[in-house]
C-alpha cells in the first residue's frame, strides 16, 4: 500500500470534501481518502490498479489539480 499527500488549494468547505472523497474513493484499489478544508490537503491510501498518475488524473478532472 502506498500513502500520499497532495496539498489541494480548491479545498474550501464540506462539499469539497464530500466530492473529492467520493470521487477518488471509487477508483479502483483506493483504501482511503481524507480532505481538510483547513489544511487544504488530502491523503490517500491506495494499492494497485491505482497509481499516483490515475489519482492526479482524477483529481484535475474533477476541479481539485493536487500539488505534490
Amino acid at each position: 500500500m502506498t500513502t500520499v499527500t497532495y496539498s489541494i488549494p480548491n479545498i474550501n468547505c464540506g462539499h469539497c470534501v464530500h466530492t473529492v472523497t467520493m470521487e477518488v474513493g471509487d477508483l479502483e484499489g483506493v483504501q482511503s481518502v481524507e480532505a481538510s478544508p483547513e489544511t487544504k490537503t488530502a491523503t490517500i491510501i491506495f494499492d494497485t490498479p491505482a497509481t499516483e498518475e490515475s489519482i492526479k488524473n482524477l483529481l484535475t478532472e474533477i476541479n481539485f489539480p493536487a500539488m505534490a
